[in-house]
């Protein structure tokens, strides 16, 4: 007999069993909606606040110079600093790197005592002025709302180009940012064109991402040059699962671009942006757990109540074995017949929960705005479960049948 056979005739045990089968096809259908449903769920959610974080920097790290406190010989403490990351440090390294995906960006602080005019109105001297590159906005919190960012010339050209925090656009412009747009503004008593506005950010710890105004990266140097001035360099990578891989990367073309050898110890830091998702992501793997674990015990009664529906079937069905033993069928026929049937029932089961699960994904989904993801793995990992699941409860019954006299099967009434 082979493996169509049983299938054909679990089929229609099945069949002629419709109430009890149904019943316990629904217990495995609820195990298996919880499990794929809230898996599936969790992983939308996941993806969207990775996607949400990844705008707020989660997917990025920057260098910064060494800073760290040592020990004195007279007990006091002094800080000691590395060397600043220079413009041609953050530049080599800008050509040099070149992970798959990835953005670099420079930026230095220029000052934070500017004052902004347009026409009759200024602001007060309390505006901080940056200079970026035109990649800048790639790698930062920043958004334009209006107009356009630098291009790749103006930001290394020194052209006077601007772009307008949202603070300076309400006090210049009325809160207008179409209005700035092609105007030219004074800083500190220089002419500079505005290209584009920001979306407002609010304040965080006092820092004011609103009252900032971008220049190209060159004018800034010209600008606002010295000696040990210290330039910051930002990689962002496409998704923060990449991160570990890419600070590994940079570290090493940081120090091939800062000539360190072998037996020097890094004279730069790396500050990562990520430890709120990887928060997120633990919390995540609990609640996947805990859905796990519900699942389980659903499937467990499922399997409890199928293990207990095939006992009584194969009593209902021993003068059948008897018969099929009588003309021919060994062992290990009759026992793979019931196994098949266990099985079919919780493939059905699972099959039926896997449809209401996606429903239940899709639906949690769009109640919390967040992103649905095919569960492919979740779907594979439900019919992996009842496959499992009708093994185990299947497997007593079917050796039980295979084991039975035919001459006292034939007998049975």
């Amino acid at each position: 007999m082979n493996s169509i056979e049983n299938v054909k005739i679990a089929l229609r045990s099945i069949r002629d069993n419709l109430l009890r089968s149904l019943l316990t096809l629904l217990i495995i259908a609820v195990g298996i909606a919880c499990l794929v449903g809230m898996l599936t769920a969790i992983d939308g959610l996941l993806f969207s606040m990775s996607d949400n974080f990844n705008r707020l920097g989660a997917n990025s790290y920057n260098f910064r110079r060494t800073s760290e406190t040592i020990k004195t010989n007279n007990g006091g403490r002094q800080r000691k600093r590395g060397d600043v990351i220079d413009f041609d440090d953050a530049y080599d390294f800008k050509e040099a790197f070149k992970y798959s995906g990835s953005v670099v960006s420079i930026d230095t602080y220029c000052s934070g005592n500017a004052t902004i005019k347009y026409a009759d109105k200024e602001t007060t001297p309390t505006i901080r002025i940056i200079g970026i590159d035109d990649a800048y906005f790639s790698t930062s919190v920043f958004e334009l709302s209006e107009g356009r960012n630098f291009t790749k010339s103006e930001a290394y050209s020194g052209s006077n180009r601007v772009i307008l925090g949202s603070d300076i656009v309400e006090k210049l412009f009325d809160g207008k940012p179409e209005k700035a747009v092609g105007n030219a503004i004074s800083i500190n008593g220089a002419k500079y064109k505005v290209l584009g506005t920001l979306e407002q950010k609010g304040n965080s710890s006092g820092d004011g991402n609103d009252k900032r105004v971008f220049i190209p990266l060159i004018n800034a140097k010209k600008l606002y040059g010295y000696s040990d001035k210290n330039y910051n360099v930002t990689v962002a990578v496409k998704t923060s699962t990449e991160i570990d891989d890419a600070v590994s990367q940079g570290i090493g073309v940081m120090r091939n671009v800062r000539k360190l050898k072998a037996s020097e110890k890094n004279d730069f830091e790396i500050r990562k942006s990520d430890g709120i998702l990887e928060k997120l992501k633990e919390m995540t793997s609990t609640i996947r757990l805990i859905t796990i674990a519900i699942a389980g015990l659903t499937l467990l009664g499922a399997a409890i109540g199928l293990m207990n529906i095939m006992l009584v079937s194969v009593t209902e069905r021993t003068a059948e074995i008897g018969v099929r033993k009588a003309l021919g069928a060994t062992r290990s026929n009759v026992l793979l017949q019931f196994l098949t049937e266990a099985i079919v029932i919780c493939i059905l089961g699972g099959l039926v929960g896997i449809f209401f699960g996606i429903i239940l994904g899709v639906l949690v989904s769009f109640g919390t705005n967040s992103e649905f993801v095919t569960p492919w793995k979740w779907m594979l990992l439900g019919i992996t479960v009842c496959v499992v699941v009708g093994i185990v409860s299947g497997i007593y019954p079917a050796l039980k049948a295979s084991r039975l006299d035919p001459i006292e099967s034939l007998r049975y009434e």
